[in-house]
C-alpha cells in the first residue's frame, strides 16, 4: 500500500515556529520542532491509506536489534572451523577471497567451542552466559552482503542497501505497523557516542519523517540527560497544552493554506508526542526504578545499560530498539584481535543472557524478536598478524524469539569460514524474515517515490521459512 501523494515541496513559512516554540513550549516544543521523534499514530496511519495492521497474523510485535557495529569474528563464536588448524599461516585455494585490505595466512581461533543447551549447538567458551539460552536461539552461520567496507556495510544492514538515500528498517516497520503507544517514541536508537555514518542509519528518507528513529546517547543514565529539555518546569501541563493547541492551530492553519505539508504535518504529531512523553518517558527511562537484583543480573556498562533500557521500552510498546554497542566501531579488529575480542564478549555475554532471561521471564520472549551481529563478519585470514579484515562473504548473525525455531543453526561457510555456501542467507533475505515475523509481506510493503515503488528488499529477498517455529 502506498500513500495517495508524496509531496515533499515545502514553502516557506509566515510564522517563526521556532521563536514561537522557544517562548511558549520550552524544551519540549523544540523537541517536537526538530522532528526527531519517530511516532506513528494508527489514525493518521489510515486516513493516509497506510497500513493499520499487519498482512497477516504476526508473531512478532516488537524487535531488539543488539548491534555490534564494527563486524564480530563468527569464527570466535559461533562458527568452529577446525581447518584452520591444519592448514594454519597458509592461503590455501579458497583463503584468497577479496576483502576491504590486503591479509596473509589464515589465522586459528584460540578459543574453544563446545556443544551447548539441549540441542547441542556449539558456541564459544567466550559466551558462557549467553551460551545457556542457545536451546532458544537460531545462529545463522550463512550470513553474506554486498560490500566489505564499513559505511555501505552499515547502510545495507539498517537500511537494505548502500545507497544513502533509503528508509531505515526501523522506519519500514513504523510506517507498515504504527506504534503501540503514542506516549513515546515508536523507534528509538540506543548508542554511547556515534556509530560511524551516524543518523542516516535510522532516517526516514522519503518516508514521512514521523517514522525516523529517537537517537539517544545512553552515557549517563540520568534520564534528564538522556532527554534534554523534556520537562517544562516553568509551565504546568494544563498551562502547556493550552499553549501547544494555539500553536497547533496555527500550524493546521499554515498547512492548509499551501495545500498540505508532510514534513510539517510530521513536525505537528511530534510535538504532540513531546508533550506526552513528559509524563511517561522519564519513568521509562529510569534505571533506578529497577530492583537492586535486576540491575545485578544485568551488570554494568553502557550496553548493559542499554540492554535494560531495551527491556524497559519494549514492555510499553515501544515497536523497534536499537542498541549499539558503543561508538565509533568497536569490533572492528584489524589489530590485536585475540586480546581486544575477550574483552568485547565480556561486556555482552552478561547483558544478553539477562535480556533473554528477563523477557521469558515477563512473557515478552515469544512476541519479541531479538536479533544480534555486526554488518558483516572477519577474515578467517590475518591482517597484518594479529588482526582480521573485513568479510562480508560469509558471516554470523543469530536470532531469537519472535517466532524463531531455537536451539538450531542454519547455512554453512566453507572449511575455513570465509565464504558461506550452503543455505547462503543474504541481508534482503534476514529483513524480509523479519518482516515476514512482524505480519509484513516484504513485497506488499511499498512506497511510491520518484515514479516507482520502493521496499526495504529492494528488487531481492525471500522469507527463509525453515527458521521460522
Amino acid at each position: 500500500m502506498q500513500p495517495t501523494r508524496n509531496d515533499a515541496s515545502r514553502s516557506p513559512a509566515t510564522v517563526d515556529r521556532r521563536g514561537l516554540l522557544q517562548q511558549f513550549g520550552g524544551g519540549v516544543g523544540m523537541l517536537g520542532a526538530a522532528s526527531i521523534l519517530g511516532a506513528a499514530q494508527p489514525t493518521m496511519a489510515s486516513q493516509q491509506n497506510l497500513l493499520s495492521m499487519p498482512h497477516f497474523p504476526a508473531r512478532a510485535k516488537r524487535v531488539i536489534h543488539l548491534f555490534m557495529n564494527g563486524g564480530p569474528y563468527q569464527g570466535d563464536l559461533f562458527d568452529p572451523k577446525p581447518a584452520l588448524e591444519k592448514y594454519a599461516g597458509s592461503r590455501p585455494p579458497g583463503a584468497d577471497l577479496v576483502t576491504e585490505r590486503p591479509t596473509g595466512g589464515l589465522m586459528p581461533s584460540p578459543f574453544k567451542f563446545r556443544p551447548r543447551g539441549e540441542s547441542g549447538v556449539q558456541v564459544s567458551d567466550l559466551l558462557p552466559q549467553l551460551s545457556q539460552h542457545i536451546d532458544d536461539i537460531c545462529v545463522l552461520n550463512s550470513m553474506h552482503a554486498d560490500n566489505p567496507n564499513h559505511g555501505p556495510a552499515l547502510l545495507q544492514m539498517n537500511n537494505g542497501t548502500i545507497i544513502p538515500t533509503r528508509p531505515s528498517m526501523g522506519a519500514w516497520f513504523l510506517y507498515g505497523l504504527g506504534t503501540e503507544n503514542q506516549n513515546l517514541p515508536g523507534y528509538v536508537v540506543l548508542c554511547p557516542g556515534r556509530p560511524v555514518r551516524f543518523s542516516i542509519l535510522w532516517n526516514s528518507a522519503f518516508l514521512p519523517s514521523k517514522y525516523q528513529g529517537t537517537y539517544i546517547n545512553h552515557s549517563t543514565v540520568n534520564p534528564e540527560k538522556m532527554l534534554p529539555h523534556l520537562s517544562n518546569t516553568q509551565w504546568d501541563h494544563a498551562t502547556q497544552r493550552g499553549q501547544l493547541d494555539l500553536l497547533q492551530q496555527l500550524n493546521k492553519d499554515h498547512v492548509a493554506a499551501r495545500g498540505g505539508d508532510s514534513v510539517l504535518n510530521a513536525r505537528i504529531e511530534a510535538m504532540e508526542t513531546a508533550y506526552r512523553m513528559q509524563f511517561e518517558a522519564s519513568e521509562t527511562f529510569d534505571l533506578a526504578r529497577e530492583t537492586k537484583q535486576t540491575r545485578e543480573a544485568y551488570g554494568s556498562g553502557h550496553f548493559a545499560n542499554g540492554c535494560l533500557l531495551a527491556r524497559r521500552m519494549v514492555e510499553r510498546g515501544v515497536r523497534f530498539v536499537q542498541v549499539y554497542y558503543g561508538s565509533g566501531q568497536p569490533w572492528d579488529t584489524h589489530s590485536k584481535h585475540n586480546e581486544t575480542v575477550p574483552k568485547l564478549c565480556q561486556q555482552i555475554d552478561q547483558p544478553i543472557a539477562a535480556l533473554m532471561t528477563d523477557l521469558k521471564q515477563r512473557g515478552l520472549l515469544e512476541d519479541t524478536l531479538v536479533v544480534w551481529g555486526g554488518e558483516f563478519g572477519r577474515t578467517p585470514t590475518s591482517e597484518s598478524g594479529t588482526g582480521r579484515d573485513h568479510n562480508h562473504h560469509g558471516f554470523s548473525m543469530w536470532m531469537a524469539g519472535g517466532g524463531v525455531k531455537g536451539g538450531m543453526t542454519y547455512g554453512q561457510t566453507d572449511e575455513f569460514g570465509f565464504k558461506a555456501v550452503e543455505n547462503k542467507m543474504h541481508v534482503h533475505d534476514l529483513h524480509a524474515t523479519m518482516l515476514h515475523l512482524l505480519g509484513l509481506d516484504h513485497e506488499r510493503l511499498t512506497y511510491r517515490h520518484a515514479g516507482r515503488d520502493f521496499r526495504l528488499t529492494d528488487v531481492h529477498g525471500r522469507v527463509v521459512s525453515e527458521i521460522i517455529s
